[in-house]
C-alpha cells in the first residue's frame, strides 16, 4: 500500500489499476489457448460428419453378427452420472434373445381353441409384447448419428491411442485406484441420489463408505468398506431419482464427448453438476479440464475393447448402442 500511495495520490484507484492489468493479461494469455482448442474441436466434428456420411453410405460389412459374449463399451465418466451407458456389462446377441423366447413359447404351448379365439389372443399377446418393450424413442436420429461418429473417430484417433499408452505406463493396480479416488468423491451424488428416493439405508452406506474409504484407504485409492465391510457402492444418480418420481425418459440423446442418454439423463446431469465437489475444488477451468480429462483417460484404458466388441456383433452399431443403454438403464431404475 505504501508503494501505491507513492506512485499516485489515489491507493485504490491504483490498485484497482493493477488488478485490471493482471486481470486483461491473464485472458490475453489464455484466450489464444482457448481459441486454437476450439478451432481443434470444430475442424474434427466437421471432418467426423464427412468421415460418417462415408460410412452411412457404405454396404455394410457383415462379420459375426451374433458374436456371443459381447461387453457394451463403458462411455467417458466415472460412475454415475445421469443416464449415462457407463459400466461394461455383458450384453447377450439379438440370436440369444430370439432363442430364449421361442424356448419359453415351446414350453408353454398355446391351450387348444378355436381358431378364430387362438389368433385373437396371438393378437392380443403381440400387442402386450410390444408395450412391454417400448422402444425409446428417437426423434432427433439424424443429429444423434452425427454425434455418435464424432465420438467414435474421438475414441479411435484419440482415446484409445493414448488409453493403450496410458496402460503401458501405469499398472493395473494403480489405475483401478485412480477410478476408486474418483469415484469416492462422487459421494454426495449417490447419497443425495439415495436421500430422494427414500432410500435411507443406502445414504448410511455411502457416508460410511466414504469416511471409511478416505481414511483407512487412503483418500479413496482403495475400496476398504466393500472389501472388509461388504459395504458395496450404492450406484444411484439423479436420472434414477426422476424416473422414481414417475418422470419418462423423454427420448434418445447422444451428446458430444458425453456419450449416449436421454432428456431426462441430461437433465440429471445439470443438477449433478452442483453436487460434483471437481467444481468446488478447482476454481479455475484449466484444473479441472486436466483432472477431468485424467479421469476419462483412465478410465478408457480399463475397458479398451468393449466398445470394439460391440460394433462387430452388430449391423448397426448405433442401433446397438442406443438399445443396449437403454436396457442398462430399465435394470438400474428396476432395482
Amino acid at each position: 500500500m505504501t508503494v501505491l500511495e507513492c506512485c499516485s495520490g489515489d491507493p485504490v484507484a491504483n490498485r484497482n489499476t493493477v488488478l485490471m492489468g493482471g486481470h486483461t493479461l491473464t485472458h490475453s494469455l489464455t484466450g489464444v489457448p482457448v481459441f486454437f482448442i476450439f478451432a481443434f474441436l470444430f475442424l474434427f466434428f466437421w471432418l467426423s460428419l464427412a468421415w460418417g456420411g462415408v460410412e452411412i453410405s457404405s454396404p455394410v460389412k457383415v462379420e459375426n453378427p451374433y458374436y456371443s459374449n459381447t461387453e457394451a463399451h463403458e462411455i467417458t465418466g466415472p460412475h454415475s452420472t445421469g443416464d449415462r451407458f457407463l459400466i461394461g456389462e455383458p450384453v447377450g446377441s439379438g440370436l440369444d434373445l430370439k432363442m430364449a423366447d421361442l424356448q419359453g413359447s415351446q414350453k408353454d404351448p398355446l391351450p387348444d381353441k378355436e381358431p378364430e379365439e387362438q389368433v385373437q389372443g396371438e393378437e392380443e399377446d403381440w400387442m402386450d409384447e410390444e408395450d412391454a418393450q417400448s422402444p425409446l424413442p428417437d426423434p432427433l436420429e439424424p443429429m444423434n448419428r452425427a454425434f455418435y461418429h464424432f465420438n467414435d473417430k474421438l475414441y479411435f484417433w484419440f482415446l484409445k491411442p493414448v488409453g493403450i499408452g496410458y496402460e503401458t505406463v501405469f499398472p493395473l493396480f494403480a489405475r483401478v485406484s485412480i477410478r476408486n479416488f474418483f469415484s469416492n468423491l462422487m459421494m454426495p451424488v449417490r447419497a443425495i441420489s439415495c436421500l430422494l428416493q427414500g432410500k435411507f439405508k443406502g445414504v448410511g452406506i455411502e457416508l460410511t463408505r466414504f469416511m471409511v474409504n478416505t481414511s483407512a484407504g487412503f483418500f479413496g485409492l482403495q475400496d476398504v468398506a466393500k472389501i472388509a465391510l461388504d459395504m458395496p457402492l450404492q450406484d444411484e444418480d439423479l436420472g434414477q431419482t426422476l424416473a422414481f418420481y414417475g418422470i419418462g425418459p423423454g427420448f434418445y440423446l447422444t451428446l458430444p464427448f458425453l456419450g449416449p442418454t436421454t432428456l431426462r439423463g441430461a437433465v440429471g446431469w445439470g443438477g449433478q453438476a452442483f453436487l460434483n465437489p471437481l467444481n468446488y475444488i478447482f476454481e479455475d477451468w484449466f484444473p479441472y479440464l486436466f483432472a477431468r480429462s485424467f479421469e476419462i483417460v483412465n478410465n478408457t484404458s480399463l475397458r479398451i475393447g468393449e466398445y470394439e466388441a460391440l460394433k462387430e456383433a452388430s449391423l448397426d452399431p448405433y442401433i446397438a448402442m442406443r438399445d443396449a443403454f437403454y436396457q442398462y438403464r430399465l435394470s438400474q431404475i428396476e432395482k
